[in-house]
């Protein structure tokens, strides 16, 4: 376990802040003891809150190309076949996870390829489950043609916490499976667009391991794994 690098400097601030008030209350109101003592365990609550969300687990990564890796950790809130606006302009099947505030923040690349569009948004901060947060909300629209063939679409969606979206891919470049591409920071969803004719392997409601859980497998042939 270590701390993802876009938590350092946000834990070094709010770890400098909290300690110059601990030390301004008890030199200055040092008469309130037990006033004193619930603000320096809520000190420590809110570190400790805000250390585990930035936190960067070791992964044992799942590495296939006919095979689509959730690209976070969260819960499955949205399987359907929808009408992709952005960039296909066709019919699409979405797998959508929810990320909460306890959820590793890391956002994955879900197949191996190389990145063929690449779009930020400004919007809206809707609650990440709100059906408009997909289209409206400050979000980025990754395609990747994958190696296996078809081209796969998937979002960063800043939620009604989240306020920072960080990306690290751009159009050309070549990525792997489970390697980061990015960070969504406090609260949000990612929404990924697959082929019609691909098989989903997931469940509404299940919860996902980035880079692990297998959300949905490629019509390739002949089919691989989970045929």
């Amino acid at each position: 376990m270590k701390i993802h690098k876009e938590g350092r400097r946000i834990l070094f601030f709010t770890l400098l802040i909290l300690v110059v008030l601990n030390l301004l209350l008890y030199h200055f109101n040092a008469d309130n003891k037990t006033f004193n003592k619930i603000f320096s365990g809520v000190s420590v609550v809110l570190f400790l809150l805000i250390l585990q969300f930035f936190r960067s687990p070791y992964r044992n990564l799942l590495l296939h190309e006919d095979l689509i890796v959730a690209p976070a950790d969260g819960k499955v809130v949205v399987i359907e076949e929808v009408e992709e606006t952005e960039y296909f302009k066709d019919k699409r099947k979405q797998i959508s996870i929810f990320m909460s505030p306890i959820n590793v923040h890391i956002t994955r690349n879900p197949v191996s390829g190389i990145v063929s569009y690449f779009k930020y948004h400004p919007g809206n901060y809707f609650v990440a489950w709100h059906p408009k947060s997909s289209t409206q909300n400050e979000r980025t629209t990754v395609v990747v043609e994958s190696t296996a063939g078809p081209e796969v679409l998937f979002r960063q969606i800043a939620g009604a916490m989240a306020r920072r979206i960080v990306w690290y891919v751009n159009e050309g470049d070549e990525v792997s499976q489970g390697e980061e591409f990015g960070f969504i920071k406090f609260g949000s969803r990612v929404d990924i667009f697959l082929p019609l004719d691909a098989e989903v392997k997931v469940e509404l409601g299940q919860k996902t391991k980035g880079g692990q859980t297998v959300i949905a497998q490629l019509k390739t042939a002949p089919p691989t794994l989970f045929g």
